[in-house]
């Protein structure tokens, strides 16, 4: 579990294609002053993705992405130099600053516009029909594993404001139109959901 607040903004030193080059192995710079002691086996959120920790090194950790986990998230867009955001897997006692989330993606969301707002940059994004039932205005929303606040919905989009600090420590202030993002919903709104059904 993890909390949607990046701790690290990190980076893909390597991309290795692993049995008939369908999985992957992907290193990421991770600058944590104590990623060398980070156990084996350790759970990573990675730009919403919860991945496991195979190789652990100084600055630095692998991890192995399965050929599904490609598909249906970033990951499979990944190269050297993309931009990562990280959060080390939330411990009994830690500050809960977001909202609960898995690293479970939903789906892929579409940036459809950046564009600044006062003090702030108001993100779009168009989501998946099968999601958008799940976003509610003033409800969180992890994209890209950063915990967020929903300020408007349409039918098929949504939208955030990134205030200068979000912008400068995860990999928000790269994003351009026509990027693909992860997407997780509101693990309470996806059981609000599941209730209604059996009304």
């Amino acid at each position: 579990m993890f909390t949607g607040i990046v701790t690290a903004l990190g980076s893909v030193r390597a991309v290795t294609a692993l049995g008939e080059a369908a999985d992957m192995r992907l290193t990421l710079a991770a600058p944590w002053p104590d990623t060398a002691s980070i156990p084996v086996g350790a759970s990573i959120g990675c730009s919403g993705c919860c991945l496991t920790a195979v190789e652990v090194g100084d600055e630095w950790f692998a991890a192995d992405a399965s050929a599904e986990t490609l598909s249906r998230t970033t990951l499979g867009q990944w190269r050297v130099g993309t931009r990562v955001n990280l959060e080390r897997s939330l411990r009994l006692g830690d500050e809960l600053g977001g909202h609960l989330v898995s690293g479970h993606v939903d789906g892929l969301g579409e940036v459809l516009s950046a564009a600044p707002e006062r003090g702030s940059l108001r993100f779009v994004f168009r989501v998946p029909g099968e999601l958008a039932r799940f976003i509610a205005v003033k409800g969180s929303i992890a994209v890209d594993g950063v915990s967020l606040t929903v300020n408007e919905v349409t039918d098929d989009t949504f939208g955030v404001n990134i205030i200068p600090h979000t912008a400068t420590v995860t990999s928000f202030g790269s994003l351009r139109p026509g990027d693909a993002v992860n997407l997780e919903i509101d693990m309470l709104s996806r059981y609000v959901a599941r209730l209604a059904e059996f009304k």
